[in-house]
């Protein structure tokens, strides 16, 4: 699965629409980038840019913004409301799916050593990228701002991580930048049958982090607490990395909690909506729905809805569409207006429509495209699919019997086994057009030109490397489609007894998948050069379909006696 991560940077200009499109431009000469949003604020004098993409393409996008801003913006005449210290003035890397904190920081890292060394200018690492504990603060880092930058970096303590720590020409015209890795913000509202924003924000105070100040007597009108420096004591709120406010929405006709989720790993969407819905009960009021404003990862809305489904004792082994269904109607996502996951998840968005996928297909045109004339889809594509729908049908058992009247005790149970059941029928999916793609790159290092010694030499390279990965995809199709017949066994043995035939059925489709890859491992490594190589994988490949026979024998002998008793 692709890793893709988010990149924010913040330009200084918001008021030159020409000199914030040659930045963009910039960014969207990486082809595999999606721009997102671009919000210029004139007051500011600064525009915020989203973009996302696979790390690498982030990271070569980052780095043309940020040079063809150091050409088109002057520090030396730049003046805003917003504290700045460079013509790219912060350029946050975030993760969002598929990828760690701990590969993004090095992934801000690497732009950040690109910049200082190759664009000459001043960069600090924050946040997560920080060297130092004092630099993770964005303000810390910035402190001074660009009038300041001239003495700061020629210090000691704030000697930059990457570039120049003299002032010259280009520092003066470019200035610096902080270079970071964080996570993903959400912007979240919570909607209340209320019209009262002093109610509104009495739960948005006790929810967030930064809480209340505290009073003497009247939480309202009594005199603030302070302590023993005379600053105020404050109340914590429910909700760490949380920030909120109470506003009434005069297009709506309610009051919202008006939301920043600073890392969804700590307070994600779901636990905020429940603790906003209980602390409104509290006070007399109902949370009746909410809004995301822009964008949130897919995993957030899964576990969302996996939340809810736990919640009602319910599976979780079910398709993401169900999933994200759930997660919409349990948040009320779709109270003020209809809620597109295609244009609201960030892996939707972000899909390459282009790209044709046999996965897309109806069944109708995925019968079709492997009748015709065309060598692929072939026998791989066809052995991925049959285990996919055998995995399937395992999740189905699975899923029934957690809904089995008289089995309620017993849903959690069955749920982990629909989970397992859904993680080998979706990766064998994605490997239907993995071989297919497999074959493309064959017959492409096969159409290369071998006119020089040096092409000839590339050539006969591209084929060993395809042909090589041709072999490891139909190997993979074994090992998943062999590994899911542990969920076929289970649900057989104890799985709802009414569907014991589909447990048997998947079972035949996970062996067929097995012996069909089998194939495709064997005639791809035909002519293969490197022994050693396939003398290895020749043997796993026979061991997985030995005991995928023995595994689809003891299956079936548990099915007919069920089915014969």
């Amino acid at each position: 699965m692709k890793k893709i991560i988010e990149c924010v940077p913040n330009f200084s200009e918001g008021r030159d629409m020409s000199i914030i499109k040659e930045i963009t431009n910039a960014i969207e000469s990486v082809a595999g980038i999606s721009l997102l949003d671009v919000d210029p604020g004139k007051a500011t004098n600064r525009t915020v840019v989203t973009f996302v993409g696979e790390p690498e393409d982030v990271i070569e996008a980052a780095f043309r913004g940020i040079k063809k801003a150091a050409e088109v913006i002057d520090m030396s005449k730049h003046k805003g409301e917003h504290p700045r210290f460079g013509a790219t003035d912060v350029c946050p890397l975030v993760p969002v799916a598929n990828v760690t904190m701990e590969e993004t920081v090095v992934y801000a890292r690497q732009l950040a050593e690109r910049v200082g060394t190759e664009l000459g200018i001043p960069v600090f690492c924050y946040e997560f990228a920080a060297y130092k504990e004092k630099r993770r603060s964005l303000a810390n880092c910035r402190s001074g701002e660009y009038e300041g930058l001239k003495d700061r970096i020629s210090t000691v303590e704030w000697k930059p991580d990457f570039g120049p720590d003299a002032w010259n020409e280009g520092v003066k015209g470019s200035g610096a930048t902080a270079i970071g890795a964080r996570n993903f913000l959400v912007a979240y509202n919570v909607n209340l049958n209320t019209t009262s924003t002093r109610r509104a924000n009495a739960i948005a105070f006790d929810i967030r982090e930064a809480g209340r100040v505290m009073r003497e007597g009247d939480p309202v009108t009594g005199k603030i607490v302070t302590d023993e420096s005379g600053e105020p004591v404050r109340i914590p709120g429910s909700l760490k990395k949380t920030r909120a406010i109470g506003w009434y929405i005069e297009e709506y006709g309610i009051a919202q909690i008006s939301i920043n989720l600073t890392d969804i790993s700590v307070t994600p969407v779901h636990v905020a909506f429940d603790e906003v819905s209980e602390r409104a009960r509290e006070r007399g009021l109902r949370a009746t729905g909410s809004e995301l404003v822009g964008l949130i990862p897919l995993q957030a809305m899964l576990d969302a809805g996996k939340y809810f489904l736990r919640k009602q004792q319910r599976s979780t082994g079910i398709s993401d569409e169900e999933i994200i269904k759930i997660a919409v109607k349990s948040l009320g996502l779709d109270e003020l207006g209809p809620f597109d996951p295609k244009k609201k998840i960030i892996e939707y968005v972000i899909e390459d429509k282009a790209a044709r996928k046999l996965i897309d297909l109806t069944l109708t045109q995925f019968k079709d495209e492997t009748a015709s004339e065309s060598p692929a889809p072939g026998g791989g594509s066809i052995s991925a699919y049959v285990g996919a729908l055998g995995a399937a049908l395992g999740a189905m058992v699975a899923n029934l019997s957690a809904h089995k009247r008289g089995w309620d005790d017993r849903w959690e149970e069955f749920s982990e086994w629909a989970e397992k059941g859904k993680l080998y029928h979706s990766a064998l999916l994605r490997c239907v057009d993995e071989d297919t793609d497999a074959f493309n790159q064959i017959m492409a290092a096969f159409g290369l030109t071998k006119s020089t010694e040096q092409e000839k030499a590339e050539r006969k390279q591209a084929i060993q490397n395809a042909t090589k990965n041709a072999i490891e995809v139909p190997l993979k199709v074994m090992q998943l489609a062999h590994d899911s017949l542990e969920v076929m066994k289970a649900m057989a043995d104890f799985g709802n007894p009414n569907s014991v035939s589909d447990a048997g059925v998947g079972a035949l489709c996970a062996r067929t998948a097995v012996e069909g890859a089998y194939l495709n491992v064997k005639i791809n490594a035909a002519g293969f050069g490197d022994k050693a190589f396939l003398d290895e994988k020749l043997a796993f490949a026979n061991g997985l379909l030995q005991s995928a026979k023995q595994k689809e024998s003891e299956i079936l002998a548990v099915v007919y006696e069920k089915i014969e008793s």
